[in-house]
């Protein structure tokens, strides 16, 4: 697992300091967000806490002000000593915890391993990420990452969203996946289509690029299971350029 540079946690009723938990594998939700350079700058910060509100209501967590908390406890966490960090915040109905890890940077030659698993209410960026976690914590993060699969679909991986390339036009799940922020914002820039991803048809595809808050936008160099190698690596180059705007921006 990734040591953690900081990690606390507070009570929700009165936001009193109380020993850390993770709350992983509790009813509630979370984001991940990107801190880069000195001083920091949370990347896509504000539609991260919108994401992170509107999803506290599915999961019945009421709290008054609870959007100037988050900001509250966001500045007050913040960390100055690397300059490319991931902030992670979550909340269940009695905790608020919030952590920083230093991001793994991925290599350029990043493989997906398959698993077979869709997750609960996988529309919410929820706590259920145990059986997740668990898989990732055997493989390297900056080679590795598992794509998860259900009914021979590829849904996301466990990390970030997944798109996939073929003839220039831009594919990426439509159910069943969290439909994630550096996602949305990629999408503004250039046409994505949605639809259902099989295993079976995966050979189409030219590209297969990560993207996410941890990962950025990384590009897939193989999956073994599928005899499935990256034959081009444009639109990567094209989305790369994209993300990295925010980072200067």
């Amino acid at each position: 697992m990734a040591t953690l540079l900081l990690k606390k946690s507070y009570r929700l009723s009165d936001l009193k300091e109380v020993p850390f938990k993770d709350l992983w594998g509790s009813r509630g939700v979370f984001t991940t967000m990107r801190m880069f350079g000195k001083p920091p700058k949370f990347i896509l910060l504000k539609p991260h806490i919108e994401n992170l509100i509107k999803s506290t209501k599915k999961y019945g967590i009421r709290k008054k002000n609870l959007k100037n908390i988050i900001k509250d406890l966001i500045d007050k966490n913040k960390l100055y000593k690397s300059p490319d960090t991931l902030f992670r915040i979550a909340l269940n109905k009695k905790l608020i915890s919030v952590s920083i890890r230093k991001r793994p940077k991925p290599k350029s030659k990043f493989n997906l391993l398959l698993f077979k698993y869709k997750r609960v209410e996988p529309n919410y960026k929820n706590l259920y990420y145990k059986k997740i976690l668990a898989k990732l914590s055997k493989v390297d993060s900056t080679k590795f990452d598992i794509a998860l699969v259900s009914n021979n679909n590829i849904l996301e991986t466990g990390t970030s969203n997944l798109v996939f390339v073929k003839n220039g036009k831009i594919f990426s799940p439509k159910k069943n996946c969290y439909f994630g922020n550096t996602i949305k914002y990629i999408n503004q820039k250039v046409k994505i289509f949605f639809k259902n991803i099989s295993i079976n048809n995966i050979k189409e595809y030219d590209e297969i690029i990560l993207i996410g808050s941890g990962k950025g936008v990384t590009s897939v160099s193989k999956i073994d299971e599928l005899n499935w190698k990256r034959r081009k690596s444009d639109c990567y180059t094209k989305l790369n350029k994209i993300y990295n705007s925010l980072l200067t921006t």
